[in-house]
């Protein structure tokens, strides 16, 4: 049986507002039909932290940190917890809610998409599984993030190697569209992280700490053989293939294209009223 064919765009290193500015323009242009179902990959340039869309600055983040350490900062459109995104792939997945392969349920959909992520961690030979309750105690601990950080706990659905999270996700709906994205970690430095947040004094900052490492890993930390970023965006481009029982067909953005993303990126992403919202 012919496989449905998806467009496949490696977007390479971006600006934090040309990056989430992108994802809601292919966000917009699948609500419009005028393009098929996307998966994008890409990185950050400068490394970034992005916050949730409902983070308060103020409450949560040394913005003084994070400019001191020369980072990106950008707030995304989804949900969920701040990601520092630096040596990482990160990944969209851009698909109409109507689409036969999703489900109604967010979290259902959450599963069928991550399929794809669960398939590359295959590719790279490490036994992943989903993150999933197994009692009313831990899924009242999925409900309730002890940090302002994301890979502090896995949420339903997340992606686990030997007990700890090796991806995280956020997902929004808009215009009968879902926007899925997430950071799959090669590396991470849990110092520079932990340096971009306030905690109310050190000795919990050094609790959130250890705790972290307890529950989050890299690629690079369970695998013999180094990953490069090309060895991931070739395994889970096939991962996702495979999840999702597609095939993906390399997609360049026009020139046209590019210019509504730049005008997203203006009105929105590049401004401290988006960014720094209350």
């Amino acid at each position: 049986m012919q496989k449905e064919v998806w467009y496949f765009i490696d977007s390479g290193n971006c600006s934090p507002s040309f990056n989430m500015a992108c994802d809601e323009a292919l966000l917009l242009w699948q609500s419009e039909g005028t393009m098929k179902p996307t998966i994008r990959f890409y990185g950050w340039s400068p490394p970034t932290l992005s916050i949730g869309y409902f983070q308060t600055v103020e409450k949560e983040i040394d913005i003084d940190a994070v400019r001191a350490h020369q980072l990106g900062f950008v707030r995304r459109p989804t949900g969920g917890r701040a990601v520092l995104h630096d040596k990482e792939l990160t990944y969209s997945v851009i698909v109409p809610e109507s689409h036969p392969k999703m489900p109604t349920s967010v979290t259902e959909a959450y599963r069928v998409i991550s399929t794809g992520l669960l398939e590359g961690f295959k590719e790279l030979g490490l036994d992943a599984y989903f993150a999933i309750p197994k009692n009313e105690v831990e899924l009242d601990e999925l409900k309730k993030p002890r940090s302002s950080v994301c890979f502090d706990a896995p949420s339903w659905y997340e992606l686990v190697v030997e007990g700890k999270k090796v991806a995280g996700s956020a997902q929004t709906r808009q215009k009968g569209v879902i926007l899925q994205h997430g950071s799959i970690l090669l590396d991470i430095d849990e110092d520079m992280l932990f340096s971009l947040f306030k905690f109310k004094n050190e000795r919990i900052k050094v609790r959130m700490m250890e705790a972290f490492k307890n529950k989050a890993v890299s690629i690079n930390r369970l695998t013999n053989k180094k990953v490069t970023i090309e060895d991931a965006k070739q395994a889970f481009k096939k991962g996702f293939e495979k999840g999702l029982e597609i095939e993906l067909e390399p997609y360049i953005l026009s020139e046209g294209q590019l210019k509504i993303i730049k005008e997203i990126e203006e009105e929105k992403y590049l401004r401290d009223e988006w960014n720094f919202r209350k």
